[in-house]
């Protein structure tokens, strides 16, 4: 159970983030930075973090925060927030709204309430594994069960050729009745909300992927990592709509290879 303290504080947090990092979108002098690991970084990213982590630890110092821009504090606590300040900063850096800001509450290292908001277009996505919510109104994943029938989409194809079998993958893109790159935390918004009906990402930090995990799961969808195993400090995503057309995709992105023995 989520104290109503708790739930009621993350939405501060979305919406204290969110007043923040909207007015650096699609500024032509923001500058963007090139962290040690070759991801970019702009003062939305450090300062939009830097908010959140003073108003978790004024509202609550014995809970734990992990984020993308700063590193862990009480990591052993029993609540732990985790934040991705702008998930997608190549999009956002660029002026494209397919970003958004992550914020998770764990119990016990367990997701159990995760947001995804969208400041510009001004959706903000909560999900507790139970229900999921957009702007207040219940939603649902579609009903899609086929791979014919289904949207799928990915972050891009790069890390996917580096970390996956991209051939497979293509494959899919191919079986499915349309294939879109849609960046980073957007695509599991659209998936949430019944606009879509596969997102998968090959590489992902444990900022990433926590608030998608009550989010999909409050929505109906299944979530797990690229080959079907738990989701929870994955460092691979792959959603979809329903369990019938998630064990289509999981099977089509890890096809069997014959052993060329059992052949001879």
């Amino acid at each position: 159970m989520i104290p109503a303290s708790h739930r009621e504080f993350a939405l501060e947090l979305a919406r204290a983030s969110g007043e923040f990092i909207r007015p650096y979108f699609a500024r032509t002098d923001l500058a963007v930075e090139l962290k040690a690991d070759r991801t970019i970084v702009t003062a939305a990213d450090r300062g939009a973090e830097k908010l959140m982590r003073e108003m978790i630890n004024r509202r609550f110092p014995d809970h734990g925060i992990l984020g993308e821009e700063f590193g862990p504090e009480r990591l052993d606590a029993e609540w732990v927030w985790v934040l991705d300040p702008v998930d997608g900063t190549i999009s956002f850096a660029a002026g494209v709204p397919l970003f958004g800001t992550l914020i998770a509450l764990q119990h016990r290292g367990e997701p159990v309430l995760g947001i995804i908001h969208q400041p510009v277009l001004g959706e903000l996505v909560v999900g507790d594994g139970a229900q999921t919510t957009c702007n207040g109104r219940p939603v649902r994943c579609a009903s899609t069960a086929r791979v014919e029938d289904a949207l799928v989409m990915t972050t891009g194809l790069n890390h996917i050729k580096q970390h996956r079998n991209l051939p497979a993958f293509l494959a899919l893109a191919d079986r499915a009745r349309m294939f879109r790159m849609c960046g980073d935390c957007y695509g599991y918004l659209m998936v949430a909300t019944g606009r879509a009906d596969v997102m998968a990402d090959p590489i992902m930090t444990p900022w990433d992927v926590a608030a998608l995990i009550p989010v999909l799961r409050g929505a109906g969808g299944s979530i797990t990592d690229w080959h079907g195993g738990s989701p929870v400090g994955a460092s691979s995503i792959v959603c979809a709509a329903t369990p019938e057309l998630h064990a289509a995709v999981i099977t089509a992105l890890n096809p069997k290879v014959s052993d060329p023995k059992s052949e001879a």
